[in-house]
Parts: C-alpha cells; sequence; structure tokens
C-alpha cells in the first residue's frame, strides 16, 4: 500500500508544502502545492492502464508516484511551477474532479489558555461534506504526536482542541486526513502565533 509524500521546499520567502497520493478509487497519482495551507495548484496523472498489464506491481506505482512528487518539486526549485499544474478550467471538468479538500477556518485566531483551538471544515467539490471522518495529528517540537479524531456536522464543520504551549507553536505543525466512503485527503498546516 502506497501512503504518499509530503515535503516542504522553501523558494525565497516562501514554503511550498507538496503532497502526492495514489487515489485509488480513480486510478490517479495526484501532486498538489500548497501555500499556507491553501492550494495554489496540483497535478494528476491517470495510471489505469498500467493496472490492467500482468505484473503490474506496487513498487512500479510507488517510483511512478515518486518521480511526479520529484516533478513538483524542481518545478518550485525552478521557478517553473505554472507550467506544469494542470489546466482544467471548465465546469465539467472540476465538477468531474470531485474533489476531497479541507479548509482550517479560524486559523487566525486559534491559541487560548495554552488550548489550539481548530475548526475545520471538509468538501467535496466545494460542497459541505457531512459525517466525514477527520483524523488530526499535531507534532510539536521533540515531544510525541498528539492524535484526534472527530466527525464532520451537517455542514460539513468539525472542532477540536490540543492543549499546547504557545510559544512551541512555530515548530508544531498539523496533519489533517479526511475519509469519506474510502477516500482519502490530506492536508498539512502550519500554526501561527497571534500578533500581540
Amino acid at each position: 500500500m502506497i501512503f504518499g509524500f509530503n515535503t516542504d521546499v522553501k523558494q525565497d520567502e516562501t514554503v511550498y508544502h507538496v503532497q502526492s497520493e495514489a487515489r485509488e478509487s480513480e486510478k490517479v497519482f495526484e501532486t498538489q502545492v500548497f501555500v499556507r495551507g491553501r492550494c495554489i495548484g496540483k497535478r494528476s496523472s491517470s495510471y489505469g492502464e498500467m493496472v490492467a498489464k500482468p505484473g503490474f506491481t506496487d513498487q512500479e506505482k510507488e517510483q511512478m508516484l515518486r518521480e511526479q512528487h520529484r516533478m513538483l518539486l524542481d518545478a518550485i526549485r525552478d521557478r517553473r511551477l505554472d507550467q506544469v499544474f494542470d489546466k482544467r478550467e471548465s465546469p465539467e471538468a472540476l465538477a468531474a474532479i470531485r474533489q476531497l479538500d479541507i479548509q482550517w477556518l479560524n486559523a487566525d485566531s486559534i491559541h487560548d489558555e495554552d488550548k489550539l483551538s481548530m475548526k475545520l471544515r471538509a468538501t467535496e467539490g466545494g460542497r459541505p461534506l457531512a459525517g466525514a471522518r477527520l483524523t488530526v495529528r499535531l507534532t510539536s517540537g521533540n515531544a510525541a504526536p498528539s492524535y484526534s479524531q472527530v466527525d464532520t456536522d451537517e455542514g460539513g464543520v468539525a472542532e477540536l482542541a490540543f492543549i499546547v504551549d504557545e510559544a512551541s507553536l512555530s515548530a508544531s505543525s498539523i496533519l489533517v486526513q479526511v475519509n469519506s466512503q474510502g477516500r482519502t485527503a490530506t492536508r498539512k498546516f502550519q500554526p501561527q502565533r497571534a500578533e500581540s
């Protein structure tokens, strides 16, 4: 089973988070690029024809995904990211993607009395996704990661809180995975200390 690849790349003052995964149900490799938790573009490629060939292995699938991931990393370093993103502007193409996504609704006002409060929304194709399972992993400095799970409400929203020292927020990262009917998507967020 392939879990995918996640890499942070700094170019000038911008940190790009590159995430690649094999979408098993659609037989597609998808690589997305995020800046401050917002997806700025993606590249998808089908591996359906390869699966149909006898002897196609998980190792070959992983290598193909790794090569696509590396291509996006190289594009960031070479300042040609826009050249490798998919160009899918038509409503029909966008509707066909039916992509799962996660937004962090209160990223600007999250820390109070050693609690990190998160309000998240899961969507599919831009519409709220009710009853989705969110798994959240908070990594902070050298401490062991903290995990939490919560289901979204009718509006696709879920809230949860972690105990975390505000001083450690700059060294923390949050990984959120949404799971709905066997399909998943993962997003990485970087908490910021509130300006005083």
